[in-house]
């Protein structure tokens, strides 16, 4: 059962729901890599701030769900806003970090990429669209995205349960 702590930051109520560990597995699809199935762990904390760290790792899995070796990782800050929007600010390994701006619907978050600043050796990846919600008391995600070589396509999608507050 989740509760809402009584001392949570009241800019963070619209959100609130998120709050915890989340895992479970996904499907992805890519031109070039076909379709995958990947593990996934996502975090959202709070230190007493108006906003939630995050951090998410997927991995490929072995047929029980275990992980076997790491696939991606992204982490960075929600910071939702009084007319409920939010604002998140990300970064990757590979060499991107991206603004998103989107809006708060209930338990529904709709993002778009803002802006994406890539180094001088990450691969092309030029923004996406993403779309989070709770369903059953399960967070549902989807990332569609677009790079240099591919218009805006749908890439990757999970159902997660939350096994921590």
């Amino acid at each position: 059962m989740f509760e809402i702590r009584p001392d949570l930051s009241p800019a963070l109520m619209p959100i609130a729901w998120m709050i915890g560990r989340w895992e479970g597995t996904g499907k992805g699809q890519w031109p070039g890599e076909g379709e995958f199935e990947y593990g996934q762990v996502v975090e959202f904390t709070e230190n007493g701030g108006d906003y939630l760290h995050y951090l998410s790792q997927t991995f490929v899995a072995d047929a029980d769900g275990r992980p076997l070796a790491p696939r991606s990782m992204e982490t960075g800050f929600w910071r939702p806003q009084a007319d409920r929007t939010l604002e998140v600010v990300m970064c990757h390994p590979e060499g991107w970090s991206e603004v998103w701006f989107g809006n708060i619907e209930g338990a529904k978050i709709e993002l778009v990429t803002d802006a994406v600043a890539r180094t001088v050796t990450a691969p092309g990846y030029t923004g996406g669209q993403r779309l989070y919600g709770q369903v059953d008391g399960d967070l549902l995600w989807t990332f569609d995205r677009s790079t240099t070589e591919h218009e805006l396509q749908p890439y990757l999608w999970a159902r997660l349960k939350r096994t921590a507050v």
